[in-house]
């Protein structure tokens, strides 16, 4: 089969390539998808650059991507609950990494099956953007009425928390670019700041919660911007001690900046490694179902034009996610 692989860590150009491998093997409690669509993120290309290299170490070549749809074309003896036709999708675990792939072999526990009426395309386009703002969101316990700041609106992430913070109740503040105010508040961002020609820390005060989706400085300024008790989920920063303790990292502190701003402001710090769920992905389904979410795919690229669609990913701000 065809596979997108990094074959050497560096520049996208050097770094991938698409070469012919094996079909992967399946274990018992696995399913084999034959690929119709593939979602890219941005640890995609980190991981070709190396900069992942330390915390996701590769055996290379590696199969490149984590999101896929398709159709279950065998399955292992352990697997009931899934048959051979079925439609699914999901974000495959790391030891399973390789979904921009003509198959992929993945636990059949943290797929879910593709809603009828969802293209493959765009149920690819959900699973590790719609994973990580469900879960970033559920460590804080983003509840009615509360009011949370998400950073980086128009990205993958941050428009499947812009709706998923709707669901909630929550009043939602968002920032993006000037090209993308009408669409972002189109998705129910109650105030879209244009970061171009606003200053995001005058207008988003008072906040229950910011969702930090950019790291370094905005990390550190979320906590000038919450309420005494407020809350900051990252993705993007440093882990907190809870996290760091599940990524394997043995006596880990926290920053003593970043605890000190947690002290100042009795504020709740949690970061989110996100972890694929099953479970959670039949809730993403059901909110297709009725409506409450809906994806938004920027550019679908062909298999053979993959490179080019990495390429596109890095100088750009795309609308949604990339395929």
């Amino acid at each position: 089969m065809r596979a997108l692989q990094i074959v050497k860590y560096g520049e996208l150009q050097d770094g991938l390539s698409i070469e012919e491998t094996g079909k992967p093997a399946i274990n018992a409690k696995d399913i084999l998808v034959e690929t119709k669509a593939a979602g890219l993120n941005p640890i995609d290309y980190k991981l070709v650059s190396g900069g992942l290299k330390e915390i996701v170490p590769l055996n290379l070549p590696s199969t490149i991507g984590f999101d896929v749809s398709g159709i279950i074309v065998d399955k292992g003896t352990e697997v009931t609950d899934l048959e051979i036709g079925d439609e699914v999708y999901g974000r495959v675990p790391g030891n399973q990494m390789g979904t921009v792939a003509e198959y992929v072999a993945v636990d059949s526990k943290v797929v879910s099956k593709k809603p009828k009426g969802t293209s493959f395309e765009e149920a690819a386009s959900l699973p590790l953007a719609g994973l990580t703002a469900i879960q970033a969101l559920e460590r804080v316990g983003l509840k009615q009425n509360d009011r949370i700041l998400i950073h980086a609106g128009s990205g993958g992430v941050g428009i499947f928390a812009i709706q998923y913070a709707k669901t909630k109740g929550a009043y939602v503040f968002t920032t993006t670019s000037t090209p993308n105010v009408d669409w972002v508040k189109a998705l129910g961002a109650d105030r879209v700041i244009d970061y171009k020609k606003e200053e995001y820390k005058s207008i988003a005060s008072d906040l229950d919660v910011v969702f930090d989706t950019l790291g370094g400085d905005y990390t550190l300024e979320a906590f000038q911007i919450i309420k005494e008790g407020g809350k900051v989920t990252s993705i993007s920063h440093v882990p907190d001690e809870e996290t760091a303790a599940l990524m394997g990292i043995e006596g880990y502190e926290l920053p003593e900046n970043l605890a000190k701003l947690i002290e100042q402001k009795s504020a709740n710090y949690k970061f989110t490694w996100m972890q694929p769920n099953g479970e959670q992905l039949d809730a993403i389904s059901a909110m297709l179902k009725n409506g409450k979410i809906k994806p938004v795919i920027d550019k679908v690229y062909a298999f053979a034009d993959g490179i080019k669609a990495y390429a596109y990913l890095l100088p750009e701000e795309p609308k949604g996610k990339w395929l």
